[in-house]
């Protein structure tokens, strides 16, 4: 019989040990509700969860960005719709005016009104924004920036240069691809996008300069040097004539990374006096501005200048219109953005409680196995200290 070495008391405290630690282990988890609450209870699993906490934490604030987005639409929106209804009202004085039912004073009482509500709308594009940020006065419009690649064309014939290239009128993030045709003499112009063209006539080229204003797609530009007809087809047919690339000072962006696929971005054009009018015809047709100047110079309150007033309110609805019904559709997209943000955000939620989350039931279970083996280790422990005393008897 050994006393200095107790094996069995040993073996039982050791037990005990690891029956008391895993039943710690199991109360933390279920006092946190977490499978995983430092990186050595699974160093893979903690490791895989914390990226999807950070794909769920970026999902969640993309939603935020683009409800945020969709706030700020609503505000241009909802003054666009009041610029509508002062657009009517104008159309409504200018059909009212048109009518020679009414004398020069009558006429006179009329524009005063029709400056009264011009200057609202100016007062309306200059101060509608949102946190900061002004909608309707331009700020915020696609800026487009140009870069030729039409090269200079050298051939027997002479020299063609194109120059002075103005896009400030094309769309943004648009190619616009130049040909010639010597069998009909015309000059082409086609946005790719879709396809639409505007064809002009060659018949004006000389060997100064002339100057092609495709006032539809809103692109001009000038050909200089020693250039015909022949020449000028052999240096330019179907070579782009301009990358008109563009970004919208609001780009919303509503995903985890950023880049291009993961940022909508949203032109608010300016809508004033100055250019509703002629936004969507985009060819220098008059203005609400340039309407009534008419009717302000001498002898302008006239049957002519308010039925011009008439064509012009016509634009000018179809233009606010076109806006509205654009910022309708981006709003209707970030709409459908926030639902698939929030599923993709629920279902990487799902993924990461599978991962970290404790299965209550279980850890329950495991608990309670750990308690009794903790108690058993206990008693056991105790009988094992008694062993030794069995030694007292052999010394009587």
């Amino acid at each position: 019989m050994i006393i200095n070495n107790n094996i069995p008391a040993l073996n039982t405290f050791r037990q005990m040990g690891v029956n008391q630690a895993n039943g710690q282990k199991a109360m933390e988890k279920l006092a946190s509700g977490l499978r995983i609450n430092k990186a050595g209870d699974d160093a893979a699993g903690l490791s895989i969860s914390e990226k999807m906490r950070s794909q769920i934490r970026g999902l969640d604030q993309a939603a935020r960005n683009a409800q945020d987005g969709i706030s700020m639409i609503q505000t241009a929106e909802g003054a666009l719709n009041e610029v509508h209804s002062i657009a009517q009202r104008m159309r409504e004085l200018a059909v009212q005016g048109a009518n020679d039912t009414n004398n020069d004073s009558d006429r006179a009482a009329i524009l005063d009104e029709l400056n009264e509500l011009e200057t609202e709308i100016n007062r309306i594009s200059k101060t509608t924004e949102f946190n900061g940020k002004k909608l309707l006065n331009g700020d915020l419009s696609a800026k487009v920036d140009a870069s030729s690649d039409v090269k200079v064309g050298v051939t027997a014939g002479g020299t063609a240069v194109v120059s002075s290239l103005d896009v400030s009128r094309a769309l943004a993030d648009e190619t616009y691809t130049i040909s010639t045709n010597e069998t009909d003499g015309t000059i082409t112009l086609t946005r790719e996008s879709d396809d639409v063209s505007q064809k002009l006539s060659l018949s004006a080229l000389t060997a100064e300069s002339t100057t092609f204003d495709f006032n539809e797609l809103g692109v001009s530009f000038s050909v200089t040097g020693t250039a015909t007809v022949a020449n000028l087809h052999t240096a330019l047919n179907d070579q782009d004539i301009v990358t008109a690339t563009g970004d919208s000072s609001a780009a919303f962006l509503i995903g985890t990374t950023g880049g291009a696929d993961q940022t909508i971005s949203i032109a608010f054009d300016k809508y004033d006096a100055s250019t509703i009018g002629n936004i969507t015809s985009n060819d220098g047709s008059d203005t609400i501005d340039d309407a009534i100047d008419k009717l302000q110079a001498a002898d302008g309150l006239n049957k002519a200048n308010f039925e011009n007033l008439v064509s012009t309110m016509d634009r000018s609805i179809e233009d606010i219109s076109k806006q509205r019904s654009l910022l309708g559709a981006s709003q209707n997209r970030l709409e459908h953005t926030i639902s698939n943000l929030n599923m993709s955000s629920e279902n990487l939620q799902a993924a990461e409680s599978r991962i970290r989350d404790v299965d209550m039931a279980r850890e329950v279970m495991e608990m309670t196995k750990n308690n009794i083996l903790s108690q058993a280790s206990q008693a056991m422990l105790a009988q094992a200290n008694q062993a030794p005393q069995a030694v007292l008897q052999l010394l009587g």
